[in-house]
């Protein structure tokens, strides 16, 4: 009777015992989720004042938030009396397993965060990343959204933008605009080139710092080929370019100046040809 009534004792006592490291444990766990939620948020707030990017600092957010609530879980289980180290064993495992199978989002990931610290494009800019030109509309963690000048829309992976060249049209403010035409081999090139000059003077978009210019490129098989090379700002360039190829065409014309076609020379001979 004596035995039985210590084993009754014993076993009250552990029973009061689990249920006390189990309250402690989800006193842990809700304070430190509370906790860890006021930790994450302040640490955003002081990213936004840093003037880091919103998709960044909402990333990071997010991360700091989980790193912490799995380590009060680890907390929270060892003082529920759980041995911690198989489940971090678990975790690890798991955690290998999930990086091997997300090895192409991971990487978008990755690269999604190294695009927007490093930021070697804006939205706006019209870039030529991945293979593929458009302007930016968006730039999230795991992909970029291009615009196509055909207003199509292209979904980039970060991965596929980070491993190939960028070029951003757009980050100098100006471009420059090149144009190619041909003249007789008759034709002033002094005259056409001056004419040219000319409507540089005359198109206020047309930037006067770099200095606009046209010079003898080649002589080609039916003509004198010139190259006209200006300065515009980018937004600018498409437009300017365009306009600058018909003010030469109604120019020249005006002044005399043929562009000629590519011709051939044949010789013909009468007669009977020899066998």
């Amino acid at each position: 009777m004596h035995d039985f009534l210590l084993q009754r004792l014993h076993f009250s006592e552990g029973v009061i015992q689990l249920i006390l490291n189990v309250g402690s444990a989800l006193l842990i766990l809700l304070i430190g989720i509370w906790l860890a939620a006021r930790i994450a948020n302040f640490a955003q707030r002081a990213m936004r004042r840093a003037n880091v990017d919103s998709t960044l600092s909402g990333f990071l957010r997010n991360l700091i938030n989980g790193v912490l609530i799995v380590l009060l879980a680890v907390m929270a289980l060892q003082q529920a009396g759980i041995p911690s180290a198989p489940l971090i064993a678990a975790l690890s495992t798991a955690g290998l397993a999930i990086g091997l199978a997300l090895q192409g989002s991971l990487s978008n990931l990755a690269w999604g965060v190294l695009l927007i610290v490093f930021r070697p494009f804006r939205v706006g800019d019209f870039i030529h990343a991945g293979g593929i030109d458009g302007t930016v509309e968006s730039v999230n963690l795991m992909h970029t959204l291009l615009v196509l000048p055909d207003n199509r829309e292209a979904v980039v992976p970060n991965g596929k933008i980070g491993a190939d060249s960028i070029i951003n049209f757009n980050r100098r403010g100006t471009r420059r605009l090149e144009v190619k035409v041909g003249i007789g081999y008759k034709d002033d090139i002094g005259k056409a080139m001056s004419a040219v000059q000319q409507l540089f003077a005359a198109d206020s978009r047309i930037l006067r710092d770099p200095e606009p210019g046209v010079w003898t490129e080649s002589l080609g098989d039916s003509a004198v080929n010139l190259v006209v090379r200006a300065y515009v700002r980018s937004g600018d360039v498409w437009a300017v370019q365009t306009d600058l190829l018909r003010s030469i065409k109604e120019r020249f014309d005006a002044e005399g100046i043929s562009i000629p076609f590519p011709q051939r020379e044949l010789t013909v001979v009468q007669g009977r040809l020899p066998e």
